[in-house]
């Protein structure tokens, strides 16, 4: 997929699960480092009681997990909650900005206005219908079965800047294929 690392915020891991098709996500992220922070995974974990499929991004293997574990890594965190919030959503996204910036990934977050300060503060950041594309771009997927994973995550009240069916349109417009 890309040999940069990839730090997931919640919305993207959760409605892959969601819609049974996390498998998938695994299987396009075959030889790119992924990872997803310790809050995030707390935000999973919280869900799992009404959504049991939730288990398994908790128990993914391929997905690494990211500590809060110096000071540094602290003070980080606490500087990206600052610029985006302190909501215990905003908690997640900033814990995923502050780990990307420290790996010098790409985070995949959906929200578009944390997207817009991630930007802002000069990181890679993109979302769901970008890994979509990027899958296309490499032949793991067709803009058919793209677009019909777009309609499985948007059946599970996942919001997104397109439908399944104008997935190609819309990737296009973006310079994302």
């Amino acid at each position: 997929m890309t040999p940069t690392p990839l730090v997931f915020d919640a919305p993207c891991l959760n409605h892959f699960a969601l819609a049974d098709r996390f498998d998938v996500l695994r299987d396009l992220m075959v030889g790119t480092e992924c990872m997803t922070t310790e809050i995030v995974r707390a935000e999973i974990r919280d869900g799992l009681p009404d959504r049991p499929l939730l288990r398994s991004v908790l128990d993914a293997d391929w997905l690494g997990v990211v500590t809060i574990s110096s000071r540094k890594a602290f003070e980080d965190f606490v500087e990206w909650t600052r610029r985006i919030g302190s909501t215990q959503r905003d908690r997640g996204e900033a814990s995923v900005f502050a780990a990307a910036e420290r790996a010098g990934a790409i985070s995949i977050i959906d929200d578009a206005d944390a997207k817009k300060v991630g930007i802002a503060h000069g990181l890679r950041t993109h979302g769901t219908v970008w890994l979509l594309a990027m899958a296309c771009r490499e032949g793991k997927l067709t803009e058919v079965s793209a677009g019909n994973i777009i309609d499985a995550l948007i059946a599970t009240g996942m919001r997104l800047p397109c439908s399944g069916s104008s997935f190609g349109e819309f990737a296009r417009r973006h310079g994302l294929l």
